[in-house]
């Protein structure tokens, strides 16, 4: 009896099913280190904003903005402004918002810094001030 050389037609779809499940497990491990970096990426930007208020902005002024945008925050990048989707700070659909509190002739007190995270709860920085 002359043996045949070659895989089994079980041992050709166990191969196959292990890489898909490894393709599968890649691609899964690819979009949580995504939303993770976008989710490091808004915190950044909130600290970046967030600080050129307290030491720029404010030591200058006297007082907080009451609307946020490139003239209010000079010394950072504008790119800042727009959340990881491109939508810019306080639009509708935006990851970021700014919230100003007890505003007086767009002299503000106080605000807030929020944006929202993929992976976590909002994350959040007040003024100081």
């Amino acid at each position: 009896m002359k043996k045949k050389s070659g895989f089994t037609l079980i041992e050709i779809c166990v191969v196959i099913v292990f890489l898909i499940a490894a393709g599968i497990i890649l691609t899964i491990q690819r979009f949580e280190l995504l939303s993770v970096q976008r989710d490091q990426t808004r915190k950044l930007a909130i600290n970046e904003i967030y600080y050129n208020l307290e030491e720029v902005y404010y030591k200058k002024n006297g007082f907080y903005p009451e609307k946020l945008d490139e003239n209010a925050v000079k010394g950072i990048d504008p790119n800042l402004l727009t959340d990881p989707f491109g939508i810019l700070i306080n639009e509708e659909k935006s990851d970021y918002r700014y919230e100003p509190t007890s505003c007086e002739n767009g002299k503000c007190k106080k605000f807030s810094l929020r944006t929202k995270l993929e992976k976590e709860s909002d994350f959040v920085r007040r003024s100081k001030n």
